[in-house]
C-alpha cells in the first residue's frame, strides 16, 4: 500500500546532523543539565535549548543568522533535539530563560566545565594553553542602569580600544584560552568593554591554575610581559613575546647575522640568551622570520619614502627662516637634526644677509647696519640608522621561564608561540556574521554575556569536530575532496557542512529515510562518530 501524499513529510537535515552528533559525543546536553537542573513541566531543558542554539549558530554557513524559532521551521527538529520538541517550543521565552540561567550559574564556570569534560573525552592534549582577548562591538543603546549596576560579575558595555576599528560603538571583551592541539577553546570569560589585557592576564592565568589545577604551559602575547606580571606568575610555566619597548631588546634585535643559527622549522633563524628581567630568571629566544622579514622590509621602504618627504618639507621650512644671530641658526639646525632619524643634514652653511634697516636706496658708502642669517643644507640618508632598521626586520624576541631545554627546546618554544594563532583563529570564527541575534535576546549585558557562552560552545563543537575528522582521515590514510575537487586530509568543517546542503529526512507511513545521501556524503560520514551517522540513519 502506497502512503498518501498527505502522509509524506520532508524535513531539512543538511549538515545539522553532523553538528548534533558532535554535541552528543561530547555529552554537552547532559553536562549542562547536570549543572542547571530542569523543572518537571519544562518541555525543553537548558541543555537542549543550548544544543538548539548551537545548531542554529552553526546551521547558517553563508549568511547572517538571527536566533529565531523560525530557524527550526521545516527542520527535522524532533530528530535533532529529541522526541516531542517542536519548533514552537523554541520560542523567545524558552531561549531567553536558557540564557538567563547560564548567566546566573556563571559564564566562565559553565563553559570551562563543559569544555574540559569534552576535551578529556576527545583526548585533547593540554600541554599548552594560548591566551588572548578581543573586543566585540554592539549596535544600539544600552541602558545606563545596566552599566552602573553594582552587581558582582555584571559586565559593562562601554567604549574602549576597538580591535574591530569601530571606536564609535560600545563593546565588550572576550578572553579566550585555546589548546595548541586542535585550537580547542577551553576557557572563556566576558569582561567590560574598556578592560586592559596587561592588568588582567596574570590574574586569569592564576585563577585558571588555582581552580582547574592543570599542569600546562601558558602562552600569551606581549600584553602579558611586564616586570609586575612576571612576578605574579613566576611559579607557573609561561611563554610570551617580549615587547620592543623593553630596553634590553634594542641591542638584541640588531645582532649580527652570524650569531644566528638555522631552526629546524623552515624559514626561521634563532639565537638564544639569558635574561633576568623583572628579577625573574628566564630564557630569551631572538627569532628571525624570513617571510616576516620580506614584509617588514617592504613596509620599511614605504616608511623611508614618507620620512624623506617629511624631512624635505622640514628642511625647506628651516631654510626659509631668518635668524637674528648665528647661535639661533645653529640651535635650529641642531633641533632638526634631533628630529631626523633615517636622514641627516649635510653641507650645512650659515649665509649672512646684510641690510640698512630702512626702506629706499641708502646713501653712497653707507655701511649696512643690520644682518640676519639663513641656512642652506642638503639631505642625505643616514645609512647606519637604515642598516640597523633593516637588520631588525623580521625579528622578534620570545621569553619563557622554562629553563630546561630538554623540557622545552628552542624549536618547541617557537612552535608553541606560532600556535598562538589558535586563539586568533577562534576570534576570527566568532566575529563572522554567524552569531548576530535579535535584540529580544540581547536586551541586556546579562544576555550578551550568556550568548558569549553559546558562541564559545559553538566554537568548541566546531573545533572538536574538525580535529576529530582530520585525525580519523590521517589514521585511516584516507582523503575527501576539497573545494577544488582535490583530495585532502585536512578539510575544514565549514567545507564539509557545505557538502551536505539539500539533505532531507523523509517520513512516510512511519518509515524514515534520508534523501540525497550520495555516495560521496556517505564516504565523508564514515570518518565521523557513530552519533553523527545515526542522524543520517547509518549504522
Amino acid at each position: 500500500m502506497t502512503p498518501s501524499t498527505a502522509e509524506v513529510k520532508v524535513k531539512d537535515l543538511n549538515h545539522c546532523g553532523i553538528i548534533a552528533g558532535i554535541i552528543d559525543e561530547i555529552g554537552l546536553v547532559e553536562e549542562i543539565d547536570k549543572i542547571i537542573a530542569s523543572h518537571g513541566n519544562q518541555k525543553v531543558t537548558t541543555g537542549q535549548a543550548v544544543k538548539a542554539m548551537i545548531i542554529n549558530g552553526l546551521g547558517m554557513i553563508s549568511s547572517p543568522l538571527y536566533l529565531f524559532p523560525k530557524f527550526f521551521e521545516g527542520k527535522a527538529t524532533e530528530h535533532l533535539l529529541g522526541e516531542g520538541i517542536l519548533p514552537e517550543h523554541l520560542n523567545d521565552d524558552c531561549l531567553g530563560r536558557a540564557l538567563d540561567k547560564l548567566y546566573q550559574e556563571g559564564v566562565t564556570k559553565v563553559f570551562v566545565t563543559v569544555a574540559l569534560t569534552a576535551a578529556q573525552k576527545m583526548g585533547v592534549k593540554l600541554n599548552s594553553l594560548h591566551l588572548d582577548s578581543s573586543s566585540f562591538h554592539v549596535d544600539g543603546e544600552y541602558l545606563e542602569t545596566e552599566e552602573i549596576d553594582p552587581e558582582p560579575g555584571r559586565i559593562r558595555i562601554k567604549y574602549g580600544y576597538s580591535r574591530d576599528h569601530r571606536p564609535d560603538l560600545k563593546q565588550f571583551i572576550i578572553d579566550l584560552m585555546c589548546s595548541g592541539d586542535g585550537d580547542v577553546p577551553l576557557y572563556l570569560r566576558v569582561a567590560d568593554g574598556n578592560e586592559a589585557d596587561k592588568s588582567v592576564f596574570p590574574k586569569l592565568i592564576q585563577q585558571f591554575k588555582r581552580e582547574w589545577n592543570l599542569d600546562t604551559l601558558f602562552v600569551a602575547d606581549a600584553a602579558l610581559y611586564s616586570a609586575d606580571n612576571l612576578q605574579q606568575i613566576q611559579s607557573l610555566q609561561w611563554l610570551s613575546r617580549v615587547p620592543a619597548t623593553v630596553k634590553e631588546t634594542t641591542t638584541l634585535l640588531t645582532l649580527p647575522d652570524e650569531l644566528f643559527d638555522h631552526s629546524t622549522i623552515d624559514g626561521y633563524l634563532i639565537a638564544e640568551c639569558g635574561s633576568y628581567y623583572g628579577s625573574v630568571k628566564q630564557r630569551w629566544l631572538i627569532v628571525e622570520s624570513k617571510k616576516r622579514k620580506q614584509s617588514d622590509l617592504h613596509q620599511l621602504s614605504k616608511r623611508l619614502t614618507t620620512k624623506k618627504n617629511q624631512a624635505q618639507t622640514q628642511l625647506k621650512q628651516l631654510c626659509r627662516q631668518k635668524f637674528a644671530c648665528q647661535p639661533d641658526a645653529e640651535k635650529a639646525v641642531q633641533n632638526l637634526r634631533k628630529k631626523l632619524r633615517f636622514y641627516q643634514l649635510d653641507d650645512v652653511k650659515l649665509i649672512p644677509h646684510f641690510s640698512h634697516g630702512k626702506s629706499g636706496r641708502p646713501p653712497q658708502n653707507q655701511l649696512p647696519t643690520q644682518v640676519h642669517y639663513q641656512i642652506d643644507a642638503s639631505l642625505i640618508p643616514n645609512l647606519n640608522a637604515i642598516a640597523l632598521e633593516e637588520r631588525k626586520a623580521g625579528r622578534f624576541i620570545l621569553a619563557t621561564n622554562v629553563l630546561d631545554k630538554h623540557q622545552l627546546s628552542n624549536d618547541q618554544l617557537l612552535i608553541e608561540y606560532k600556535a598562538q594563532q589558535s586563539t586568533e583563529r577562534g576570534f576570527r570564527f566568532l566575529k563572522e556574521p554567524l552569531f548576530f541575534t535579535s535584540s529580544v535576546f540581547l536586551k541586556s549585558p546579562k544576555r550578551i554575556a550568556a550568548l558569549a557562552i553559546v558562541m564559545g560552545l559553538s566554537l568548541l563543537v566546531y573545533s572538536l569536530g574538525q580535529r576529530a575528522l582530520r585525525l580519523a582521515l590521517a589514521t585511516a590514510g584516507q582523503t575527501i575532496p576539497n573545494q577544488l575537487g582535490k583530495p585532502t586530509t585536512s578539510p575544514t568543517l565549514r567545507w564539509v557542512f557545505q557538502c551536505f546542503m539539500s539533505v532531507h529526512l523523509v517520513s512516510f507511513g512511519g518509515v524514515k529515510q534520508i534523501s540525497n545521501l550520495t555516495s560521496e556524503r556517505s564516504h565523508i560520514l564514515q570518518f565521523f562518530n557513530s552519533y553523527c551517522r545515526q542522524y543520517y540513519l547509518l549504522s
